[in-house]
């Protein structure tokens, strides 16, 4: 009889002693246990990209599946308006959210804004327009169109608002040190680095590489026929599988290597975006 009440009391005591850790360690939530993995401080954590899998399944959410179609395989899905075997992902590459590759998250709350080269302040509507006419050498959506409206809930989704994760960085084309370029070595590294991708003669290997001249590719009114412009594209996120291993100088010789090579005529009637 006294072993069982002494068996008893070592358990009422093991359990008054357990139970004493675990209020204490509730009570004081920042304590690390091996029962409470800590959590990082509001605004600590990177920032992710929502999941395609997270839009709902009404109207709005079909608007902007659209959106990520035509952005992700534009030739295919908005062919009315796109002459150029180029994607809009091709130049905002990873759906439109890779760091340096001029991405579009956190668009919507910048535009309107002034366009250098339009000389007035624009709509994001507009800016689209732009990539249209000159990127995708094509023609202008229809302004209340469903790929327009598409389009723009794609970005707008992708610019969710994150309050508890760091702040979106790498918007744009970093600008470069302003290097001579030159086009025969440009040439020499395309060979070496570019073709296996572009081609020999830079006509892509579509839908997976784009056309980088030629008469599937964007025209010379497009943002990526400036040298400058495409030697931060390629020094930030070329070659895609080796991304980093070339210099600046050699991000200028082939950006002049292929401003040098064929590409369309801007339309002129399109001079106004």
């Amino acid at each position: 009889m006294i072993r069982k009440h002494s068996i008893l009391l070592l358990g009422l005591l093991c359990a008054a002693f357990y139970g004493g850790i675990l209020w204490f360690g509730f009570s004081h939530p920042r304590l690390s246990t091996w029962w409470s993995l800590p959590t990082e401080p509001p605004g600590t954590m990177p920032w992710h990209a929502p999941s395609i899998e997270s839009v709902s399944a009404d109207s709005q959410g079909e608007l902007i599946r659209q959106g990520r179609r035509i952005f992700i395989a534009t030739p295919e899905f908005a062919s009315d308006h796109a002459r150029a075997l180029v994607s809009c992902s091709d130049c905002h590459m990873q759906g439109g959210i890779r760091p340096y590759a001029s991405p579009m998250v956190g668009l919507p709350a910048i535009f309107p804004t002034y366009n250098k080269r339009a000389g007035r302040v624009i709509t994001l509507a507009e800016r689209i327009q732009e990539c249209f006419v000159r990127s995708e050498n094509g023609t202008p959506l229809d302004p209340q169109g469903r790929e327009m409206r598409a389009l723009l809930a794609y970005i707008d989704w992708l610019s969710t608002p994150q309050p508890t994760r760091r702040k979106f960085i790498g918007r744009g084309l970093v600008p470069m040190p302003a290097l001579t370029p030159d086009p025969a070595r440009g040439q020499r590294l395309y060979v070496a680095q570019c073709a296996g991708c572009h081609g020999p003669i830079g006509a892509g290997y579509t839908p997976q590489f784009p056309p980088l001249w030629g008469p599937d590719a964007y025209n010379d009114g497009a943002g990526m026929n400036q040298i400058p412009k495409m030697a931060a594209f390629v020094y930030h996120n070329m070659p895609q599988n080796r991304p980093g291993t070339i210099t600046a100088q050699q991000a200028w010789d082939v950006a002049a290597f292929i401003h040098n090579q064929p590409h369309p005529a801007f339309n002129q009637a399109y001079k106004h975006y």
